[in-house]
């Protein structure tokens, strides 16, 4: 097909896309309606994710589909764990749990890791492109609700320091997504994991917007 690669997954994923960024506790937690607690236990279930993805990425680096897609420069761990001591303290692992629906999230990050690096790209496309994109209203608002400091502890997992150039780099990552070797069967495969992991973001609001709903 003449259409990239990219542009295909962009369109065919817009409606799960746009209902993960308005679902209820997202929108509460950006106008300010919840307190830093709803930040904090968002800030958790990321991490969990990124532990899925990242810790799988170093067996990855040589694959053939997946790994032009592994950059240091993108990896979020570290920077989860330093705003998680800003938020909890440094016991800031006692207690940590999942919901439900981000056991879910994480466990087919890792299944798609072991046997199906097609799957893993979408879940890495989903997320780190996110993060540089939308990721920077997040920041900006945690910011200015809860008092961190500009691009300091408590947001860094949204602040890409070794990414100077934050719209040339996603160009080259769209650039990889157009390259991926894979037959359009395949693709369509890859297309409908993206909309997938929309999905499993969603349920996480879903149940984030369960544990902290509006007081009336």
């Amino acid at each position: 097909m003449d259409t990239p690669f990219s542009t295909q997954i962009r369109v065919a994923s817009h409606e799960q896309h746009t209902e993960a960024e308005t679902s209820p506790f997202m929108g509460h937690l950006l106008g300010g309606r919840l307190g830093v607690e709803a930040y904090a236990r968002y800030t958790e279930q990321l991490w969990f994710v990124y532990r899925a993805l990242e810790d799988s990425a170093a067996a990855l680096r040589d694959d053939p589909v997946a790994g032009p897609f592994v950059r240091p420069e993108l990896m979020r761990t570290a920077a989860l764990e330093r705003d998680l001591a800003h938020l909890r303290g440094p016991d800031w692992r006692e207690g940590l749990t999942a919901l439900p629906a981000t056991a879910a999230y994480a466990a087919r990050v890792t299944e798609c890791a072991s046997a199906w690096t097609g799957g893993y790209v979408a879940h890495h496309y989903t997320r780190y492109l996110g993060d540089l994109s939308g990721g920077q209203i997040i920041r900006d608002r945690a910011e200015k609700t809860w008092g961190f400091d500009r691009k300091g502890d408590g947001v860094r997992f949204y602040v890409f320091e070794e990414i100077a150039n934050p719209a040339a780099f996603k160009r080259l990552y769209r650039e990889l997504l157009d390259a991926v070797e894979a037959d359009e069967l395949e693709r369509r495969r890859i297309v409908d994991e993206c909309k997938r992991a929309f999905d499993y973001n969603g349920a996480v609001f879903r149940e984030l917007d369960a544990e902290f709903p509006l007081s009336a």
